[in-house]
């Protein structure tokens, strides 16, 4: 089974946060380790997910919010070809981050590459991070299929997303597009969101 790499974005994936979730429902998954979360810089995160995905040999990348820039920045890099697949998780767009939180992120300019590998990106119609229109220009740039999900805020704690029920499902429809027909074996507790 190929393992799932998760990348939180700034300031990392709290306690509650989905992701969390994701390490104690996904056997074989874990959270690529950055040394800052709170001052994100491309030219430190990059290296350790290359490392990461070294490691793993193949992977699924778990991204939100500035982790899913992080999973853009593969395209054209020698580690991309390691990437079974993305899920693309409420993706930020730097101008509006930037704004939100100034002096923060050193990641220079939004990535515009299409991805060398399947994925997915989810959105929502009021996130203060990204707009749809700007979420749907990425989804085509990327080329990624692009799911809104309607009124779901930044899809973490604050809009109400503990564990994640429909981001599983999305997983395993990843992986059955990619070929991996074994599920992803998540526990669905019933009183997931």
């Amino acid at each position: 089974m190929s393992e799932v790499l998760i990348l939180p974005g700034l300031f990392g994936s709290g306690e509650g946060h989905w992701q969390q979730h994701w390490l104690q429902d996904q056997p074989g998954s874990r959270f690529v380790a950055q040394d800052d979360w709170s001052h994100p810089d491309l030219d430190s995160w990059l290296p350790r997910l290359d490392e990461a995905l070294e490691e793993a040999g193949e992977a699924y990348l778990v991204a939100h919010s500035l982790g899913c820039l992080l999973a853009a920045r593969l395209a054209g890099r020698s580690a991309a070809r390691r990437v079974k697949g993305a899920l693309l998780v409420a993706p930020c767009d730097l101008p509006a981050t930037e704004i939100l939180h100034p002096g923060h992120i050193a990641f220079g300019g939004m990535p515009t590459a299409p991805l060398p590998f399947p994925s997915i990106v989810v959105g929502s119609m009021n996130d203060a991070y990204m707009t749809v229109d700007r979420l749907t220009l990425f989804g085509r740039l990327w080329n990624a299929e692009t799911r809104n999900i309607g009124l779901a805020g930044h899809i973490n704690i604050a809009s109400g997303f503990g564990r994640w029920r429909t981001g599983y499902r999305l997983l395993d429809a990843l992986k059955i597009r990619t070929g991996d027909r074994r599920r992803s074996g998540f526990a669905r507790p019933a009183f997931a969101m």
